[in-house]
């Protein structure tokens, strides 16, 4: 989907201002407005609650403005769901404090988002102006990235097969300078990529590792990684077809990895960037990986294999290991990974764990700042009992279903040395409802706060 359809960054006659006011100052807001908007305020009996807006009329009955109520902690969802909710037509903001009109464009433009991939939209098209946005690269960047991410989870498997995933990182990342490399199937074993290719073998879409390289040498070196599963049967475990529906968002990790890098390239941030994308099928056929197998990954720790569908931080571990072989100042993984992070924490914010209490806090700090909610839950040393196999160096998940988030964190912390900065992001990847600005369906989940995170970081 083009996010710019729902802008217009040229002046448009017949543009419809609306009024964004906090409900605190609503009294104020009011009492300095013309006799006739008073009268019409109180004649619809409206009641200034946040996400509340109002239709105001002009003396010909025509629409003439628009006042939308919001509340301080919820600036950026606004105008979340407005472009469904008002007339036709083109729009501007208006608001007391204009320091917050990049946050309004951000909301209204998550909230435009529509996939019309296999279905035609039949929604009326409303355009607000981008004009006076303060920082319209990095606007752009973020919804371009959120764009990448909702579309590539919300197509269904059979288009979003492993080559798919190649193609899909190919024709998004065009316009910069990347370098892709793609080891596919069992040059996967010559590369040493064991575990990948074992994941993946039972597909006849065959398994790849794909890496893109961007930035230059001179700085520092950050690695994303995401889990690229296409489509998850649960392997010979296989999942109960109320857990398989869903499992074409099980890419969701790589599709976060791409549009984080499409954000960092198109706001040119001086970074050196490596993107990792273990992409198989976790499918079922006469070679797939069995319960009692033990597999030995790229680094060369054994894995025991509790349950087949455990499988992402299988190909997970050899993606980690490759990336602590090229020395990045900082590792960071998105994973749909386990439905234990779901039940800690619900399916709208996600778990991550981190090595480094600083970091931890630098994320806290801007999630906090860009309302993209993320919880850290704790890498705790003592569960990893719980992954102890009697002829392995590992097992791939515990046999019970206690602290499974923490213990999927633990399996793949045994594949980062203690001084490398490692990020674990455990993420739905999906709303299960339709809240302003977050339509339900495919979802990028920390990435603002990643990009941010970075940024600050970095510059």
């Amino acid at each position: 989907m083009d996010f710019m359809q729902n802008f217009y960054e040229e002046e448009k006659v017949n543009s419809i201002p609306i009024h964004i006011v906090f409900q605190s100052d609503f009294k104020e807001w009011q009492d300095k407005q013309a006799e006739s908007i008073q009268n019409w305020i109180q004649t619809a009996c409206f009641k200034p609650k946040p996400n509340q807006h109002l239709c105001i009329p002009n003396a010909q009955g025509n629409l003439d403005s628009v006042l939308v109520i919001t509340d301080r902690e919820n600036t950026i969802w606004a105008l979340g769901n407005r472009h469904a909710l008002l007339p036709e037509g083109n729009y501007h903001i208006v608001t007391l404090n204009d320091s917050e009109e990049d946050s309004f464009l951000l909301g209204w433009g998550m909230g435009s988002y529509q996939f019309t991939k296999y279905k035609k939209s039949k929604s009326k098209l409303c355009k607000l102006s981008i004009t006076n946005a303060k920082n319209k690269n990095t606007l752009k960047a973020l919804l371009n990235a959120i764009n990448v991410v909702r579309d590539l989870v919300n197509t269904p498997a059979a288009d979003m097969m492993p080559q798919h995933i190649l193609e899909q990182s190919q024709s998004i990342t065009d316009d910069f300078e990347v370098k892709l490399l793609d080891c596919v199937g069992d040059e996967l074993l010559k590369e040493n990529f064991p575990t990948i290719h074992a994941v993946g073998r039972a597909s006849i879409h065959p398994p790849r590792m794909i890496q893109l390289n961007w930035g230059s040498s001179k700085h520092p070196k950050v690695t994303l990684i995401g889990k690229g599963v296409s489509f998850d049967s649960g392997g010979l475990d296989i999942k109960s077809a109320q857990g398989m529906r869903n499992m074409k968002k099980d890419m969701g990790g790589a599709a976060h990895a791409i549009g984080i890098a499409t954000a960092i390239m198109q706001m040119n941030l001086p970074i050196q960037l490596q993107v990792l994308i273990p992409a198989v099928e976790n499918a079922i056929s006469s070679n797939a990986f069995r319960p009692g197998d033990v597999l030995t990954s790229r680094c060369g720790k054994t894995i025991e294999i509790e349950n087949t569908d455990a499988e992402g931080r299988l190909i997970l571990c050899d993606a980690i290991s490759k990336a602590v072989e090229g020395n990045p100042d900082i590792i960071i993984d998105f994973a749909t990974l386990t439905g234990a992070a779901r039940v800690a924490l619900g399916t709208e914010v996600p778990a991550f764990f981190t090595n480094d209490d600083a970091i931890a806090e630098d994320l806290m700090h801007a999630a906090e700042k860009v309302k993209d909610p993320i919880w850290q839950l704790p890498l705790h040393k003592p569960y990893r009992y719980l992954l102890n196999s009697d002829i392995a160096d590992i097992s791939n998940c515990s046999i019970g279903g206690f602290g499974g988030a923490i213990t999927a964190a633990l399996f793949l912390k045994e594949f980062v040395p203690d001084t490398t900065c490692w990020v674990h992001f455990d993420v739905m990847a999906w709303n299960t409802r339709n809240r302003p600005g977050r339509p339900k369906g495919g979802e990028a989940m920390g990435l603002r706060t990643v990009v941010e995170f970075i940024q600050n970081r970095y510059s």
